[in-house]
């Protein structure tokens, strides 16, 4: 029988992907938000996460600091060229999860909340099975 568990090379991969999760989730954030409101705030990061102006601020601070976010005082948090092209891919591998998850039969409202966590985690070769998968279904 194959052992399954984790390798030590799998745990790495984990906590790598734990630490892009909120760069992914503040970036696609920032294009909703920007895209439904003409521009994006630090208030409306901090209500869409529930969590206080003062973290908002902090990781706001370190993702302009990685290139992913332009800010200026009393200005909108504008995306980087390198942040637009991350909200990109992570739309892109939301939405292939979510209509993976539909396919398999996963319930709309379940399938949109489990696709946020999963999007974070699969791997290219998964991905592409997903996908795979849709295009047979139709999707």
């Amino acid at each position: 029988m194959t052992d399954h568990r984790p390798t030590t090379a799998a745990h790495k991969r984990t906590r790598r992907d734990h630490a892009a999760e909120t760069a992914e989730d503040y970036v696609e954030a920032v294009a909703d938000i920007g895209e439904r409101d003409g521009a994006c705030r630090v208030r409306d990061l901090a209500e869409r996460f529930g969590v206080s102006h003062v973290t908002v601020v902090r990781i706001v601070k370190r993702l302009e600091g990685e290139g992913y976010l332009a800010t200026e005082p009393y200005r909108p948090i504008e995306l980087t060229p390198k942040g637009k092209r991350l909200a990109r891919d992570c739309r892109e591998r939301h939405e292939v999860v979510y209509r993976f998850l539909l396919a398999i039969g996963v319930d709309e409202r379940v399938a949109a909340i489990d696709s946020e966590g999963i999007e974070h985690h699969v791997s290219r070769q998964t991905l592409d099975c997903f996908r795979a998968i849709t295009k047979e279904q139709g999707g």
